[in-house]
């Protein structure tokens, strides 16, 4: 599942949404079940990934782009 790793927040999450779909529909041995599940589950953690990467960067522009008013302040 190393190719996880590459796929991009929307690839991962369309992908999500098809493991779902087929895991919803049934029809499949508990083999295939798992498999699908253990791939769901690392495409939701890539999705997270995600995400959390995308806060951290929110987060950052957000303190660089106070951090000016502040300081203009105090000079």
């Amino acid at each position: 599942m190393s190719e996880i790793a590459e796929l991009s927040y929307e690839q991962a999450r369309d992908e999500l949404v098809k493991v779902v779909g087929q895991l919803e529909q049934g029809g499949v041995s508990l083999e295939e079940s798992l498999a699908l599940w253990e791939r769901g589950e690392a495409l939701a953690k890539r999705c997270e990934e995600w995400l959390i990467g995308a806060k951290a960067r929110l987060d950052a522009a957000r303190s660089s782009a106070a951090q000016p008013a502040a300081t203009d302040g105090a000079s």
